[in-house]
């Protein structure tokens, strides 16, 4: 193929990804701001995901192939919409049983305003190495640092980020994470010297992430709540629950459960049905007080899971807080997951993944930059396939054997895999890691992108790295 039909093939390969880019920046910035995730960015992900079907059908590629590949990813992220249909549940009940107000309350104790966000950052990351999972962080022990936050005057977005920040540098690093075992499956090494060989650039990020926060909480040393504001706030969760330690039962069992490997579905599932028990047990006559009809506390419980639960609250900020939407308040990310799906299958069906992943290996001409084309690469699959595993695995296996060649050690790309692949999935807001993370804590992407310092900052060490030759190892044969 000439160079100029290279350059055309590749035009025609962007060309839904710029409509796509194009469509979303006038719709959030001109028309519904936070308010596109509610359905037209969907609308606008399906017009994309039909442009591409419509330019690939029209270069060859069978309607039938497009289809496919578009079920075939829908197929794949089953259980992310699953495992996101029951967090929405396990978070109603957490909060009718009172397990998230009891950490609301605790938590005003033991955590200052001047260090909580450091301190969210390490404690979503200890819980993130021990089970693996950045979802599952959030969804646990993130819900409760958003409400201790708020609680203290911090805005939601920068709480959100101290929250994911801590969670993906777990992720990253946990030997139960799927992302930390499947980038060395996909470059050729093995586990352990994939977490070793990561350290380096993981390590330093995770620190300026620390400094950074501690400087934003230096903001916060006099929090806009008093010793008297927070004193309210804890006798208003103190009227309305029962608040006792014995409600840390649940959230302790569905870590432990994780970290032992237990299906995520099944751990979260289990969750929820604690959450229920706990809230007939310790909530009682706050289920009567809620409920309607000759089965008050049945209803309520049941609407904790499914629907809009609103504890009444003459403090806005607690009229914030103690309210949640069950699975109903889910589908909205459910539908852009999908939208989004059905986008990235078409672009991969037509071959323009392809096309454009490969085009970006042409450009490497040394090691730097091809440190730094595979950094793109992945940043591209996250923005158009919406999935960090298709992030990590489709420029795994085009880079792996250019890796091999230049005579570098297959641990440099595993780690570039990550620190671009896995931690910037969660900046995009149709990717399903952004939709997910989005809609669990409450905060747009676009919010807390800024915040995000640790997933801002790997891919940025990985460059430093690349372009000032530190710690590349080159493979035996090419140091020989």
């Amino acid at each position: 193929m000439t160079s100029k039909n290279k350059t055309l093939q590749l035009l025609i390969a962007l060309s839904p990804l710029i409509i796509l880019m194009l469509l979303l920046w006038f719709n959030v910035g001109y028309v519904y701001g936070d308010d596109a995730l509610s359905g037209s960015n969907q609308v606008i992900l399906i017009l994309s995901a039909l442009i591409a079907a419509v330019i690939g059908v029209a270069n060859g590629t069978e309607v039938a192939t497009v289809f496919d590949k578009i079920k075939s990813n829908v197929k794949d992220t089953a259980q992310a919409i699953y495992i996101l249909i029951l967090i929405g549940g396990l978070a109603g009940t957490w909060l009718i049983s009172g397990i998230v107000p009891a950490m609301i309350y605790y938590g005003l104790d033991l955590i200052n305003a001047t260090f909580f966000l450091p301190a969210a950052v390490v404690i979503s990351a200890l819980v993130s190495l021990s089970t693996g999972s950045s979802w599952s962080t959030t969804a646990t022990v993130g819900i409760a640092l958003m409400g201790i936050g708020q609680a203290m005057g911090i805005p939601a977005a920068i709480v959100a980020g101290a929250v994911i920040s801590g969670a993906y540098f777990g992720d990253k690093l946990s030997p139960l994470s799927d992302t930390t075992n499947l980038a060395p499956a996909m470059a050729g090494t093995d586990l352990f010297t994939h977490i070793r060989y990561m350290l380096y650039t993981t390590v330093p990020s995770l620190i300026i992430s620390l400094v950074l926060f501690t400087i934003i909480g230096l903001n916060y040393s006099k929090s806009s709540l008093d010793a008297d504001g927070i004193l309210e706030v804890q006798n208003i969760l103190l009227t309305n629950f029962n608040i006792t330690p014995w409600l840390f039962i649940v959230p302790i069992g569905v870590i432990v459960l994780i970290s032992r490997k237990t299906d995520a579905l099944v751990a979260i599932a289990l969750g929820t049905l604690g959450g229920l028990v706990a809230a007939l047990l310790a909530q009682a006559p706050l289920l009567q007080s809620l409920g309607n009809g000759e089965f008050p506390m049945y209803e309520v419980a049941m609407r904790s899971v499914y629907g809009s639960i609103n504890i009444p609250s003459e403090n806005p900020l607690l009229a914030e807080l103690l309210s949640s939407s069950g699975m109903s308040g889910m589908m909205g990310t459910v539908w852009l997951i999908l939208s989004a799906m059905a986008f990235g299958g078409a672009m991969e069906a037509a071959g323009f993944l392809a096309t454009i992943t490969n085009a970006i290996v042409r450009l490497a001409t040394g090691t730097a930059s091809l440190i730094t084309s595979t950094l793109v690469a992945c940043g591209v699959l996250n923005v158009t396939a919406s999935d960090q595993y298709l992030a990590i695995v489709v420029p795994g296996r085009m880079f792996k054997d250019v890796y091999r060649e230049r005579g570098l050690a297959p641990e440099n790309l595993s780690r570039t895999l990550e620190d671009s692949g896995t931690v910037t999935s969660v900046l995009v807001p149709w990717n399903t890691c952004g939709a997910y993370q989005s809609s669990v804590l409450g905060v747009a992407t676009g919010d807390y992108f800024i915040y995000a310092f640790f997933n801002l900052l790997s891919p940025l060490m990985t460059l430093v790295y690349a372009w000032f030759g530190i710690k590349i190892k080159h493979s035996e044969k090419s140091e020989a």
